[in-house]
C-alpha cells in the first residue's frame, strides 16, 4: 500500500512552487504510475495552492470512505488510518501555506499604500 494522497500532493506543491528535485517528482511519479485518476490525479496537477486544498480535501473524502469500508482486521487497517492522519496533518500544512501567502500579498499591499503615502503623486 502506497500514500498516494502525499505523493500526489508533493506533485502539486512542485507545480505551484515552480520547479522541485528532479529525483523527488521522478519518484513520486512512479510511486502513482497506475494512480492518477479521480482525486489523485487531479491533485498532482493542480496549479494553485487553492486546487491543491479542493483535490486534497476530495482525496481526504475518499480515503474516509476506504477505511470506513476496511475490516478491522485486515492487515493493511492501521496503515490506513495511519496514512489518514498523515493526509489530515498534510491538509493542514497546506492551509498553513495558503494563510502565510494571504498574509504576504496583504502585506504589499500595505507596503504600496505607505510607499503612495511617504510619496505622494502629484
Amino acid at each position: 500500500m502506497s500514500c498516494y494522497e502525499i505523493e500526489a500532493l508533493k506533485l502539486g506543491l512542485m507545480n505551484v512552487l515552480g520547479g522541485g528535485d528532479r529525483h523527488a517528482r521522478e519518484h513520486a511519479e512512479k510511486e502513482l504510475d497506475g494512480h492518477l485518476e479521480g482525486p489523485i490525479g487531479a491533485l498532482a496537477e493542480a496549479k494553485t495552492v487553492a486546487g491543491i486544498e479542493r483535490h486534497l480535501d476530495a482525496a481526504l473524502v475518499d480515503l474516509e470512505e476506504e477505511i470506513a469500508a476496511m475490516d478491522p482486521d485486515d492487515p493493511e487497517y492501521d496503515y490506513a488510518r495511519g496514512r489518514l492522519l498523515a493526509v489530515r496533518d498534510a491538509e493542514r500544512a497546506v492551509r498553513r501555506l495558503s494563510v502565510q501567502g494571504e498574509h504576504v500579498v496583504d502585506g504589499l499591499g500595505d507596503a504600496h499604500d505607505l510607499l503612495h503615502e511617504t510619496f505622494p503623486e502629484e
